[in-house]
């Protein structure tokens, strides 16, 4: 992780988020910084006029022309190719409107019908806000899901989507995601675990190129159980789970006080921390690189990364975005497209 991102022919897919936050502020910045950060060609899929009336705000000099995913790439070098989704209603920063709805959900759909028939090389994604979609008929928790079901098709079996967030410092994957902190024991299976932790070995050795990635499992109680003091749970589910996993010949470990899993030195002897649960493994991820980690959507037929943070409302249109994160995004999944070609 880290690495320049290896140059690839196809653009890579950006779907423009909710256009009143910050996607649009950080999709202008990362272009303008192209070069010194050595960013790889994208289409930007999202209103163009929206987009230069941002850039006009926030001051930037950027070049706007409507592109195709094949005119995209010879485009990149003195303009922003954009593939348009006009927005149904004016777009102001910081104010998001339902009636956008449909467009923002359009980008989405439409950037991963491009990325699998092979017209770009891999989804990444602007931060949307979930409670602004419902509107439209949205009816997914995350993004994550919604680009399982995706990926299904009509009438097909959505895949098991698993979420990992990665950084030079650390990558992490919460085995259950978007659900209430009073369900995830009821929720969390020996199978899901299983199933979760083969689908990120697999995709770490195809799109990261880590020939037998070393998986620390962490226990879901606190000290992971204490032996079935604080909870039954890790030797019942975890502990299990993971027997399994080595048995298939998977160098996965635990299960692991959560507590201790993620200062340096433990950091050393792992590829990737297998977490029970959403903020198990987000709070330590975006502590490490709040500006520069990586969301990224393992276990789907194309490859999705995303910035790792929300549309951040508050300062769209004021230039106080940093486009960190979506540069890495955008530099990973150039990365894994490269490696999965």
């Amino acid at each position: 992780m880290g690495a320049n991102a290896l140059p690839v022919q196809k653009p890579l897919a950006l779907s423009q988020g909710d256009p009143a936050g910050i996607g649009p502020d950080i999709a202008l910045m990362a272009w303008t910084l192209r070069q010194a950060h050595q960013v790889p060609p994208f289409l930007y899929l999202g209103d163009p006029d929206a987009l230069s009336a941002r850039a006009q705000a926030l001051g930037l000099q950027v070049s706007i022309a409507e592109a195709t995913p094949e005119t995209a790439t010879a485009l990149f070098t003195n303009a922003l190719p954009v593939l348009p989704i006009p927005a149904a209603a004016p777009i102001v920063a910081g104010m998001p409107n339902s009636a956008n709805a449909a467009s923002i959900i359009e980008a989405i759909r439409r950037a991963v019908e491009e990325t699998q028939a092979g017209r770009t090389s891999a989804v990444v994604t602007c931060p949307i806000a979930k409670s602004v979609l419902y509107s439209a008929g949205f009816r997914f928790p995350g993004h994550t899901e919604y680009l399982a079901d995706l990926a299904a098709g009509p009438g097909g079996k959505a895949p098991l989507p698993v979420m990992m967030i990665a950084s030079p410092a650390l990558r992490t994957v919460p085995v259950t995601i978007h659900i209430p902190l009073i369900r995830i024991a009821e929720e969390l299976t020996e199978e899901l675990i299983v199933e979760t932790a083969r689908i990120t070995a697999r995709d770490l050795t195809a799109g990261f190129g880590i020939a037998k990635p070393r998986l620390a499992v962490s226990g879901l109680n606190p000290h992971a159980g204490e032996g079935g003091a604080l909870g039954k749970e890790d030797d019942a589910i975890v502990r299990p789970a993971i027997e399994r996993l080595r048995r298939e010949g998977i160098d996965a470990f635990g299960p692991l006080p959560a507590d201790t899993m993620f200062h340096a030195a433990a950091r050393a002897t792992y590829d990737v921390a297998i977490c029970m649960y959403h903020d198990q493994a987000l709070i330590p991820a975006k502590t490490l690189a709040f500006d520069d980690g990586v969301n990224v959507t393992l276990g789907l037929p194309f490859i999705r990364t995303s910035p790792d943070h929300g549309t951040a409302f508050s300062i769209a249109g004021t230039g106080k975005a940093k486009p960190d994160s979506l540069i890495a995004a955008l530099k990973m999944a150039a990365d894994m497209a490269f490696r999965t070609a």
